[in-house]
């Protein structure tokens, strides 16, 4: 059965789409626990895991070592409770500046009394999922100090504490592995969020951006225009891994691999058990360097040329137009030519195929030294 995800009450359109199941999760597990590392490569998934066994274990030993110096140097009563409490408090306050941190360092201040130095983020980052995180972490840090308690001085009241944490860690857990399984099965060329996103955009184009990511409905198409250096492969892959942790199977490739693809008519990972889709059921797509840009003036991909490949060398390739026609899609096509018949003669070649133009946005990015 499919595990659900608060993403079905956000996206109608998820029922097309493969979504990560428990037989998913659990083949993940197996590849992440069992093997060597230095044979099968990292994976996000098994990040994760190596990371909150860490937090867990700098929860652990510290409360470990504290309890030994306070058995031996003080007369505190119950010096196990107290260790692990101690060690707790530091983590919280250590990840209580870890999360207010870049708030206030990237936050340039308005008042004269008052004085944070930075810049202001040119996309807001979002908090609440950050401080989920924050709050996972936390608790793994507690688990570890507490259950280093427990086994100094069991007994059932001792017990509460950390079996507390492992409830409260249960799903936490179950849900940014699941995220980490939709960041790697789209296979982005590097993890970027928007928020760290810090080129030069136009209000307009930023409110164009903005809305993208708000919309719900399929068949939206985002041309992103730029030269070398603008910033347009890093924005696309950004409002991916965005959709990617909304729990939404995206997937990323490049127009030359897209073209070998367009002739692939199974939906399902072609004996693969590592691939959970494909580009025709993911829910967003990102075509990455159709066109180099500046310097290079001439599109070394054009749009008669891209309508033959999709149409797979033949007179008209439905399955494919379909495809393209009804599913989102970022096209990072990479002209520096801000001219509207560059715009209007990718508009029109979605427009053959289906595309209302309502549904077609552009954005155009200037150079990297534009102030």
């Amino acid at each position: 059965m499919e595990l659900l995800s608060f993403s079905h009450a956000v996206f109608p359109y998820i029922h097309f789409m493969k979504l990560i199941s428990g037989r998913d999760i659990l083949r993940q597990l197996k590849a992440d626990l069992i093997g060597k590392d230095s044979y099968r490569g990292v994976t996000l998934t098994y990040s994760w895991l190596a990371n909150q066994c860490g937090h867990f274990s700098l929860g652990y030993i510290p409360a470990l070592m504290l309890w030994a110096v306070l058995k031996k140097f003080s007369s505190v009563i119950f010096p196990a409770f107290w260790a692990a409490l101690i060690i707790s408090i530091m983590w919280l306050l250590f990840e209580l500046y870890n999360f207010l941190g870049p708030l206030l360092v990237n936050r340039t201040s308005e008042s004269k009394i008052l004085f944070a130095p930075g810049k202001k983020y040119t996309f807001t980052p979002s908090w609440g999922n950050i401080a989920f995180d924050t709050l996972t972490d936390v608790c793994f840090f507690g688990l570890g100090a507490f259950s280093a308690a427990l086994f100094l001085k069991y007994s059932y009241k001792a017990a509460f504490i950390p079996a507390g944490l492992l409830l409260i860690i249960l799903y936490p857990s179950y849900y940014w592995y699941i995220t980490k399984m939709y960041l790697q099965g789209a296979k982005y060329p590097l993890q970027f969020r928007l928020s760290q996103w810090d080129k030069y955009i136009n209000e307009n184009d930023k409110n164009t951006v903005l809305q993208f990511l708000k919309e719900k409905s399929a068949g939206r198409h985002l041309l992103i225009f730029g030269a070398e250096k603008s910033g347009k492969t890093s924005l696309g892959v950004a409002i991916g891994t965005e959709m990617s942790i909304k729990h939404q199977p995206c997937s990323y490739t490049t127009a030359i691999k897209l073209y070998s693809m367009f002739f692939e008519e199974d939906e399902q990972p072609l004996n693969n058990k590592t691939n959970l889709w494909t580009w025709r059921n993911s829910a967003l797509l990102v075509i990455d360097d159709i066109n180099p840009g500046f310097p290079i003036k001439e599109d070394i991909v054009t749009q008669d040329m891209f309508l033959k490949m999709l149409d797979a060398l033949q007179p008209r390739n439905e399955s494919n137009r379909d495809t393209i026609k009804n599913k989102n899609i970022i096209w990072v096509l990479g002209s520096s030519d801000t001219e509207k018949n560059c715009i209007n003669n990718w508009q029109l070649m979605l427009e053959s195929i289906g595309v209302a133009r309502k549904n077609i946005c552009c954005i155009n990015l200037l150079q990297a030294d534009t102030p």
